[in-house]
């Protein structure tokens, strides 16, 4: 039972993960010198952009540490956040692919470091590594049915369904590789764009959350205190451990 848990873990977090921390894992010790030999470091700070909707693409861009978000604004000037990027994450390679202009936005949600490899060096190194060609391009795909998934939660799911799911998976993303919690470390006006609802909707919800011994919430720092109740949203029950 535990393994067949850990399993449907394993899948549902994958159905909401972009992966793209593992684009450059794989490469032979030589094509991962070439890499590394055309990477700029560069520190962003927080609330600074990496790239802009309709601005046209530079290069691409690898967390070393800290969050990013990925969005876009409406016609009414709001934002609806797709995504969080956290440590060893590449992003902002779809609009060169396409050779296209940006059609959402990314920003610092804290001081950045990044890796920066300009559009000439990146075009090259698919040139010469193949398999990092075909890895791209099988990402792309994978990337598309992660944004199909979090459309049709954003559409389907009611508000306290939809804040279940995404704590889930930004509490898996946030405390990967590290050995004690640190626990969601949003704003709540950034927590509430990525559910799809106002501020005052999602602090109902949280108070509901919290008075049912759900999560705890020091400051603006949400931890997960009962992971059960959370499950029960994406029918996997208790008894299923």
């Amino acid at each position: 039972m535990l393994i067949c848990y850990i399993c449907r873990m394993k899948d549902f977090f994958t159905q909401f993960d972009f992966q793209s921390n593992l684009l450059f894992q794989g490469l032979t010790p030589e094509e991962n010198k070439s890499v590394c030999s055309v990477m700029e470091p560069l520190t962003i700070k927080k609330g600074n952009t990496l790239f802009y909707e309709q601005g046209i693409p530079t290069g691409i861009f690898q967390i070393k540490k800290g969050k990013a978000k990925k969005f876009k604004r409406g016609f009414s000037g709001d934002e609806q956040i797709f995504y969080i990027y956290t440590d060893g994450d590449v992003l902002g390679y779809h609009a060169l692919l396409g050779e296209e202009r940006y059609q959402d936005s990314c920003e610092a949600l804290e001081d950045l470091e990044v890796n920066f490899i300009a559009k000439d060096d990146f075009l090259k190194l698919l040139k010469d590594i193949p398999s990092l060609q075909q890895t791209f391009i099988k990402n792309i795909g994978h990337e598309f049915g992660v944004l199909a998934n979090t459309i049709a939660v954003l559409a389907q799911k009611n508000q306290n369904t939809r804040l279940a799911i995404f704590l889930l998976l930004l509490e898996n993303r946030f405390n990967q590789n590290s050995e004690k919690p640190k626990g969601i470390d949003l704003t709540r006006d950034d927590l509430a764009n990525i559910i799809g609802t106002s501020q005052e909707s999602l602090g109902r919800s949280l108070k509901q959350f919290k008075e049912d011994g759900i999560i705890e919430i020091d400051k603006r720092r949400i931890y997960i205190k009962n992971r059960y109740p959370l499950l029960e949203f994406l029918d996997l029950k208790v008894t299923d451990l």
